[in-house]
C-alpha cells in the first residue's frame, strides 16, 4: 500500500460492482461496497446479499454494513465475513433521512454509547479488521468527532474515515477539515485517519494531504462518472505532475465499458435508468454536449445509447477539449 492510499467512498446506487471495476484500474487503492442493511442480511434478503458481491480484482475491498440493532449488526458482520472481504466497515455517517429515521447511519451520532456498543459487538464477532465511516457530529453544536474517534479506536476499530460535515449539513456548505486534522493530531490516536469531503481535483487532494496530515484520502461525489480523478490525484501526489484530462474518445470508451458491465450485472432496463446519474460526469466539459446529453437521458434502448456515444466519440478532434 502506498503512503497515501486513495479510497473510493461507498455511495448508494453508485459504487456497485460494475463501477468499482471501472474505477479500480485508474488508481483506487481501497474499495468499499454500497452500504448493506444488517436487517436485510439477517432476513437473508436477496438485495442485501447481492450488495456484498465483489470481484477479486477489487481487493482490498470492504463490506460496509449499517443498521439500528446492535444484535443484528453483530449477526450481519458474521454473515458478511463469509463473503470473505478484507475488512468490515461500519456506516455511522449516512445523513439521508430515510436511513436516519430508522436509527441507522448518522443517527448513531445522537447515541454515541450505542454506537460504541455496536462497534464492540461487531469487533467481537469477526476475525476481520473493522473500520468505521462517520461525520464530525450531528450538528454545529455537537461536533464531538475527536472524542468519538478515540472511543471508536478503543472499541477496536482499526481505521476511521471522516466526512468533514455534520449530519445537519447533509452535503451542503464546505467540509471542515480542521476537525479531521484534530482527530489525526490527537496523541492518543494510533489508527489511520482518512479524510473525506470536497476533494474535487488533484490540487485540492494534495492540499488536504499536506495541510491536514491525514493518512489517506476518500473520494466520493467527484468520482461519479469521473474515474480518472484517481489517476490524476496519484500522479500529483507521487510525482507533482498535473496530467492532462482524458480525451473525449477515452471518456466514451470507458462509458461504454461501464454501460456494458452494468447491463450484464443488472439487466438492460435497470442499467439504462441507473446509468443516467453518471452521464453528467462523463460528459462534463465537452463542447456542445447538451443535445447529446438530452438524447441519452431520454433514450430507453441500449442500442440507441451506444449509437449516441459513438457519435460523441467522433467529435474528439485535436484541440477541441
Amino acid at each position: 500500500m502506498c503512503d497515501c492510499p486513495l479510497l473510493l467512498a461507498p455511495m448508494e446506487d453508485v459504487t456497485d460492482p460494475p463501477y468499482r471495476s471501472v474505477c479500480k484500474p485508474f488508481g483506487v487503492d481501497i474499495a468499499i461496497t454500497e452500504f448493506v442493511s444488517s436487517e436485510g442480511l439477517v432476513r437473508d434478503a436477496k438485495k442485501s446479499n447481492d450488495k456484498m458481491k465483489f470481484q477479486e480484482a477489487e481487493r482490498p475491498v470492504g463490506i460496509q454494513i449499517f443498521g439500528p440493532s446492535v444484535e443484528n449488526m453483530q449477526q450481519a458482520a458474521i454473515i458478511a465475513e463469509v463473503a470473505n472481504p478484507d475488512f468490515i466497515d461500519l456506516n455511522f455517517g449516512c445523513p439521508v433521512r430515510k436511513v436516519v429515521v430508522k436509527g441507522c447511519g448518522a443517527a448513531l451520532l445522537n447515541d454515541v454509547p450505542k454506537m460504541i456498543r455496536m462497534t464492540e459487538a461487531v469487533v467481537r464477532s469477526t476475525r476481520l479488521p473493522v473500520t468505521a465511516k462517520t461525520r464530525l457530529g450531528w450538528d454545529e453544536e455537537r461536533k464531538h468527532i475527536v472524542d468519538i474517534a478515540e472511543m471508536l479506536q478503543d472499541a477496536g476499530v482499526q481505521a476511521i474515515s471522516i466526512h468533514g460535515r455534520t449530519r445537519a449539513q447533509l452535503y451542503t456548505g464546505k467540509a471542515d477539515w480542521t476537525l479531521i486534522a484534530a482527530v489525526k493530531n490527537n496523541p492518543r490516536m494510533k489508527i489511520p485517519v482518512f479524510g473525506n469531503g470536497d476533494i474535487t481535483s488533484a490540487v485540492i487532494a494534495k492540499e488536504m494531504k499536506d495541510r491536514y496530515g491525514v493518512d489517506g484520502l476518500m473520494i466520493g461525489r467527484a468520482a461519479i462518472g469521473n474515474p480518472w480523478i484517481f489517476r490524476e490525484i496519484r500522479a500529483y501526489l507521487d510525482h507533482g505532475e498535473l496530467i492532462p484530462p482524458p480525451t473525449i474518445s477515452e471518456r466514451m470508451d470507458v462509458l461504454l465499458l461501464h454501460l456494458q458491465r452494468t447491463v450484464e450485472y443488472k439487466g438492460e432496463v435497470p442499467a439504462i435508468l441507473e446509468m443516467r446519474k453518471f452521464y453528467v460526469g462523463y460528459l462534463k466539459g465537452i463542447p456542445d454536449i447538451k443535445k447529446y446529453k438530452m438524447r441519452m437521458m431520454l433514450e430507453s434502448n441500449l442500442a440507441g445509447i451506444q449509437q449516441i456515444i459513438k457519435e460523441i466519440k467522433k467529435i474528439d478532434i485535436p484541440g477541441n477539449f
